[in-house]
């Protein structure tokens, strides 16, 4: 009869964590083209993959989503190609402790036609001590016989009942260019202090043209104190 108890906890336990998580992959590739999609999800977490390629082109997409304790993190990915390379990589990493809260969004997309498009996303935000963490990040890449990347990295850190947001947006867009962007925000808050940090990075280039946006964005606050950082960098060569 215990062992019998011992199996069904095991059973419950089991359904709640795989309630908990929530992961979803979808691989579309037709007329020889090739295409993968991988979805991750553990802890409070939610991830989806999507890919698609048509013609002879390549499409790659990975999400990783872990949330753990009052964190939840959520992932999403997604690759288009058309006789091109559409490579998409979001992670979203989420950890609350002793109280803490905490809330990881990471987006990444990427479509081209004949192109390279390559975007990564990466959001991680942590909890500790009634401390309260969102981070928001974003990656976009389009690329029309060019190539085109997008990195975007918010990292948010509250504690001691602080308040952090940080918030990353890059975009890069080429028609038979190359285009770059880059951008990395970084939010630290603790002892009931509030720190905002938002970053975004444009870069839109024509035929044979290179642009590039690199942007960086810290704000830290401590005892009772307000920060908040902004840095915007629009780049483009026609």
């Amino acid at each position: 009869m215990k062992r019998m108890l011992v199996i069904l906890s095991g059973l419950g336990l089991l359904t709640s964590l795989g309630l908990a998580g929530e992961a979803t992959a979808i691989s579309i590739a037709t007329n020889g083209g090739h295409a993968s999609a991988t979805a991750t999800a553990a802890g409070n977490a939610r991830s989806l993959a999507v890919a698609g390629a048509t013609r002879g082109g390549v499409a790659v997409a990975n999400s990783d989503a872990r949330g753990w304790g009052g964190g939840f993190a959520d992932g999403r990915a997604v690759a288009i190609a058309d006789r091109g390379l559409a490579l998409s990589n979001a992670k979203a990493d989420a950890r609350g402790l002793l109280g803490g809260r905490s809330l990881a969004d990471s987006e990444s997309i990427a479509a081209t036609v004949g192109g390279v498009a390559i975007s990564n996303s990466d959001a991680i935000a942590r909890g500790v001590l009634f401390g309260r963490a969102v981070s928001r990040s974003t990656a976009t890449s389009l690329s029309e016989f060019g190539l085109a990347t997008s990195n975007s990295r918010a990292v948010s850190d509250g504690w001691l009942g602080g308040s952090a947001t940080g918030v990353s947006d890059s975009f890069a867009s080429t028609l038979g260019g190359r285009a770059h962007s880059d951008v990395d925000v970084v939010s630290g808050a603790g002892f009931r202090a509030r720190s905002v940090a938002d970053g975004v990075g444009i870069s839109v280039s024509g035929p044979l043209r290179d642009s590039r946006a690199d942007v960086r964005a810290v704000s830290r606050a401590h005892r009772l104190g307000h920060s908040n950082a902004r840095s915007v960098v629009i780049e483009t060569r026609p």
